[in-house]
């Protein structure tokens, strides 16, 4: 079978996986809590990111899988279909959570500034659309999937990179002037304020792992699994300091925390009209439209290996030409039914513990064959203990923030806790 992503198309695939809504709905949230430290704070989202990534990346050159997480911690733990059934329906979950909120968040920026931009129903439809849309496309052709990903990741980060350059240009906030409020706000912020929006940016960094489902379609695994992975962590976590350094230095910090999602394209507009306005909604919808086109493309090959094993409906697991046609429709159909009753600021609540919660559980199962895996006792401890702790802080900032969030958030992982026993019942009665 002819391979047609290259390394280029695999980091086209983790950087869009990476940079979608995410960086457009933290920054206000970030400035609120640690003030003219959240460009800092943000990038050290990526340490976070670059732990779960180390065992992700050893793994994934050892079991070369495209079921990737769930393929992982299944033939870690062979005997347990219990294992194998909860990671893999938690996981393919997060996805299509992810998926929404990319879709929603397209849309609102879409209709910015439109007469259709308060009205809900519109907003909707065209969320649902533009998953349909992606959709179709990945249904369509791998090999036209990766070079449409690749026009659209290289040209969102040339956008962001004007925005930024042009933010900095129109700064309201001298560089000594930022030094003496960044020395001011490290006094007064308390450590663990910072690392809790450094686990909260996970959300943001978390798409990388998309890289391992194209395995059965990449060139030369070995190298270009690590090289992506690392790459697109690097320069996603420089893109995401240089946005919220440009605009901290931009935009007033009480307009960054009213405005929040918006912050950015309210900011600019202020500063350098609509053309400003523009140029943002015009990067957020080539950031999340990426991000959809990814999305659907790794997680719909992890969702069919999950069907194929027996975890799933079976029908969900039948390919053509390779591509798994009716995971990718399912996962649009249940991304598109997520955004029609609404609730996608708890979903993405949920999406960000699962990935955080899911990524510690790779770094467990990379300890236990590390030495299959030739990895280090020390990065492998590191990483295990990093995203412990930055787990147990998203619960606590969900906790003391927002109690009634964090009870939906349990009440749906009891709905999928009893999704994955029946199937993982079933499977060890068959």
């Amino acid at each position: 079978m002819k391979k047609n992503l290259g390394f280029k198309e695999l980091l086209a695939i983790a950087i869009g996986g990476m940079v979608g809504g995410g960086i457009f709905t933290i920054l206000g949230i970030s400035v609120s809590m640690v003030g003219a430290l959240a460009p800092f704070a943000i990038a050290l989202g990526g340490l976070v990111a670059w732990f779960a990534a180390y065992s992700y990346v050893k793994l994934g050159l050892y079991y070369k899988d495209e079921g990737a997480t769930y393929s992982f911690f299944k033939r870690t733990y062979p005997s347990s279909h219990m294992a194998a059934s909860f990671i893999g329906w938690y996981t393919i979950f997060g996805y299509i959570s992810t998926l929404a909120l990319y879709a929603y968040t397209f849309s609102s920026y879409a209709l910015s500034g439109s007469d259709f931009a308060q009205n809900e129903v519109i907003r909707k439809l065209l969320a649902v659309g533009i998953i349909a849309l992606f959709a179709l496309i990945n249904l369509w052709s791998v090999k036209s999937m990766g070079k449409i990903e690749d026009i659209m990741v290289y040209a969102k980060l040339i956008i962001l990179l004007i925005i930024s350059l042009a933010l900095i240009y129109f700064a309201k906030i001298d560089l000594p002037t930022f030094t003496t409020m960044m020395h001011d706000d490290l006094k007064a912020t308390p450590l663990l304020s910072i690392l809790i929006v450094s686990s909260i940016t996970f959300v943001a960094y978390e798409g990388f792992q998309l890289v391992i489902n194209a395995v059965n379609e990449m060139e030369d695994p070995e190298k270009n699994i690590p090289r992506a992975i690392y790459s697109a962590i690097i320069l996603v976590a420089l893109i995401y300091f240089i946005i919220a350094f440009s605009a901290v230095l931009a935009i007033p910090a009480e307009d960054l925390i009213q405005n929040k999602e918006s912050a950015l394209a309210t900011g600019a507009r202020d500063i350098m009209g609509n053309l400003g306005q523009n140029l943002v909604i015009l990067g957020a919808i080539l950031a999340t439209s990426s991000a959809i086109n990814g999305t659907i493309f790794g997680s719909s090959r992890q969702m069919a290996r999950i069907a194929e094993d027996g975890y799933l409906p079976k029908i969900v697991s039948v390919r053509k030409n390779n591509i798994p046609k009716y995971a990718i429709i399912t996962m649009g159909m249940v991304a598109s039914l997520l955004i029609a009753i609404g609730g996608l600021r708890l979903i993405l609540e949920f999406g960000s513990i699962t990935f955080l919660l899911v990524s510690l559980l790779m770094s467990i199962a990379n300890f236990k064959i590390r030495k299959e895996t030739q990895s280090s006792l020390f990065i492998t401890l590191l990483s295990i203990s990093g995203l412990l702790m930055g787990t147990i802080l998203i619960l606590y900032y969900e906790f003391k923030s927002n109690p009634e969030q964090l009870l939906f958030i349990a009440i749906l992982y009891g709905v999928l806790t009893l999704g994955a026993w029946g199937y993982a019942h079933f499977k060890s009665k068959s």
